[in-house]
């Protein structure tokens, strides 16, 4: 059991302004705000998490929140293309009105594999669901506006949109150790029995699909749980043994890491559960202030003069 992928461990995505960003995922959505920090490659660029209370390991959606004039992306082949959210049997109808209530873009509420789901845009145009769900026991976090009945509990699934399926449903299978549970029509459904949620990968087959291109409001990697850094670096071996090419490790703090790109173009890493988002700050005070790796503390007056304030 330990020594396995235990389903999606976070989903990082770009956005364009950090306020609006912050507004949408925290007050909106009512998820909560628990890491301020900076892109570990361009430090003069915010990084936010956002999840439930700690930052469990499948609810962590996290962005990269590059300012209004970066480049709009557009969804298409060889890149993520949705993320799904689970949330109580029943709540479709209290989101609606909430969209409504802010001018969210939706969908009416659909179906597909037997499970009735909303599609909704955030403001920089990424695509998102919320998935009912019979029973999904996480604890979620609530606000005065959005109560445990309606709350969002995590990831439910992450869509892949691909010319073709099978070297990444290989690798799905072969390497992470998924089952193909589930086909309809071009969209096929594997799973992972190692763990009961943000366990599913949807991976949807247009050949005639155009490449997607990677920019703001589009999926940038997604991640997948590993238990400690011994079961990461077996993992690592997998993957090289596969004949793609991975990263060494990476210190992200919060998580160890090693990123690849499947065959199908997605970039995927394979994050640790350790040491995670209270290294820094206690439990109250998650995502209250910036946190900067010890490489660019000496550069904090610079670094918090140029980002801007969120309230």
């Amino acid at each position: 059991m330990e020594n396995t992928i235990l389903g999606l461990h976070h989903i990082t995505a770009i956005a364009g302004d950090a306020q609006k960003n912050f507004n949408f995922y925290s007050k909106i959505l009512g998820l909560r705000f628990i890491k301020k920090t900076v892109n570990f490659d361009d430090p003069g660029t915010y990084h936010f998490y956002f999840g439930d209370e700690v930052g469990s390991a499948g609810t962590i959606l996290t962005f990269f929140p590059w300012g209004d004039g970066i480049p709009q992306g557009r969804r298409g082949a060889g890149m993520a293309t949705e993320i799904g959210y689970s949330v109580p049997k029943g709540s479709l109808e209290f989101w609606m009105e909430r969209f409504e209530k802010y001018n969210v873009i939706y969908n009416k509420p659909a179906e597909k594999f037997g499970e009735r789901y909303l599609t909704f845009i955030d403001p920089d145009g990424l695509k998102l669901e919320l998935t009912e769900v019979e029973a999904d026991t996480r604890k979620p976090w609530t606000t005065d506006e959005v109560g445990a009945d309606a709350a969002l509990r995590g990831f439910h699934h992450i869509t892949l949109t691909l010319n073709s399926l099978e070297g990444t449903a290989r690798i799905l299978t072969d390497v992470f150790g998924y089952r193909l549970a589930a086909t309809e029509v071009t969209r096929h459904r594997f799973v992972t029995d190692a763990v009961e949620n943000a366990a599913i990968v949807d991976i949807v087959e247009l050949k005639d699909e155009k490449r997607g291109h990677v920019a703001n409001g589009t999926v940038h990697h997604v991640a997948f749980r590993v238990l400690n850094d011994e079961v990461l670096m077996h993992f690592r071996e997998k993957v090289a043994a596969a004949g793609l090419s991975i990263t060494p490790q990476i210190d992200r703090n919060y998580f160890h890491s090693l990123y690849f790109r499947e065959p199908g173009g997605v970039l995927f890493e394979i994050a640790t559960d350790n040491p995670g988002f209270m290294v820094d700050e206690t439990l109250e005070d998650l995502g209250k202030g910036l946190k900067l790796p010890a490489q660019y503390e000496s550069r904090r007056e610079d670094i918090e003069a140029h980002l801007i304030q969120i309230n």
